[in-house]
């Protein structure tokens, strides 16, 4: 019986993705290049993450409809200016199939004033991510590897968070 249990742990274990203590935040044990990833601006014009190697890059996957987005948004555009982040790119990639005017609505709403808001194209980059469910974010570093995720909502203001990030600008 013991035997199985350890060979369980250790199956389970080199699969998953490693937590770390900062809520529904978990780092890639393995990173991984994403080609070819592209989603739509405000003006239907094609946006390729290539073009922005050498940023750090946070792609944050919400709808107008998700009561979680709606409350981790805010602290999202904070992050957005931060003082410690002089190379970190924000990308709120709208997945919920809403026209730009009901996009606009949800950023006046949540006075959001320092991001832009982008589409999820019809190729489905979220599904090209294996996403399953918003909000989620899927954080890039300078070279183009995707090494963390963030399912469910958070406080990009937490003071564990940005430390942590910091380490990645």
């Amino acid at each position: 019986m013991r035997i199985i249990i350890i060979f369980i742990f250790l199956v389970t274990n080199s699969f998953a993705d490693e937590p770390i203590d900062i809520k529904n935040l978990f780092i890639k044990k393995e990173l991984k290049k994403h080609d070819g990833l592209t989603f739509l601006d405000n003006k239907n014009k094609q946006i390729n993450l290539k073009n922005y190697e050498g940023n750090l890059i946070l792609l944050n996957f919400w709808a107008t409809w998700c009561a979680p987005c709606k409350e981790e948004m805010p602290s999202l555009d904070l992050l957005q200016i931060h003082k410690d982040f002089d190379n970190l790119k924000i990308f709120p990639i709208n997945v919920g199939k809403d026209n730009l005017e009901k996009s606009s609505e949800f950023f006046e709403d949540l006075k959001i004033k320092n991001l832009s808001i982008y589409f999820d194209s019809p190729i489905t980059l979220a599904k090209k991510l294996g996403l399953r469910g918003v909000p989620t974010s899927i954080l890039i570093n300078k070279e183009g590897f995707e090494f963390a995720r963030i399912i469910g909502s958070i406080n990009f203001g937490d003071e564990k968070f940005i430390k942590w990030l910091s380490n990645y600008d």
